[in-house]
């Protein structure tokens, strides 16, 4: 059976450092550290290890030489091999040009959100509307610095990206909120009237003992 696809991208991002330089792990994790990377990829050191060892057993990295400085435990120093250097590129490229669907937590929210009361989720985007604007303030901060320092726009270009989603993310939620304030969002009226029902029900009822689903007659059609 052949081994299973690479998808971690701690992985990727080993097989990055290596490209570089031969490091061991600890070198690895600094690297990654002192670069933010971790605020783009998964980064402790129990999943590290692991995914060099992975790595090692597919042959896309080996181990170069271990060394001891005083009485601190031994250190593998890994190199990238030719199939890591290429498997590596191939990764980056597919990752570059491909969209992927990711399952985002606060999608799984928005589409179970009928489960709690406009009334709350209006609140609850309110408040989710005031962290990413000062998410957004420390991203923006955090590009300034990195410009100062004359880092390179190509070595921060990710902080871009995160500040983009982040804006996007702002607008839509503070959108979504104004709409099911005023009543704009196609459902709320039966949204609120179900839970107005709900709240003087049994503890135990079920949305369907109060209110018919909206959509109901649709799914047994397509049924």
């Amino acid at each position: 059976m052949p081994p299973s696809k690479l998808t971690n991208p701690l992985a990727l991002a080993v097989l990055a450092c290596l490209a570089e330089r031969p490091m061991h792990p600890y070198e690895m994790a600094t690297t990654l550290r002192e670069r933010g990377t971790d605020e783009s990829i998964k980064l402790n050191y129990g999943s590290l290890y692991t995914v060099v060892d992975t790595l090692q057993q597919r042959e896309l990295i080996d181990a170069q030489e271990v060394s001891r400085e005083g009485r601190r435990p031994e250190r593998t120093v890994y190199r990238i091999t030719v199939a890591g250097r290429q498997k590596l590129v191939e990764w980056l490229t597919e990752l570059l040009s491909k969209p992927a669907k990711e399952f985002t937590q606060f999608e799984a929210g928005l589409s179970l959100m009928p489960v709690i009361p406009p009334s709350d989720v209006v609140v609850l985007l309110r408040a989710r509307c005031q962290q990413l604007e000062q998410e957004i303030v420390r991203l923006e901060e955090g590009c300034r610095l990195a410009r100062e320092r004359s880092r390179a726009r190509l070595f921060a270009i990710e902080g871009e990206y995160r500040i983009a989603l982040r804006r996007a993310e702002l607008e839509f939620s503070a959108g979504l909120a104004d709409d099911i304030e005023s009543g704009a969002l196609e459902g709320t009226e039966w949204w609120t009237r179900v839970h107005e029902l709900l709240a003087t029900a049994p503890a135990n009822s079920a949305v369907s003992d109060v209110m018919p689903l909206p959509y109901g007659a649709a799914q047994a059609e397509v049924g």
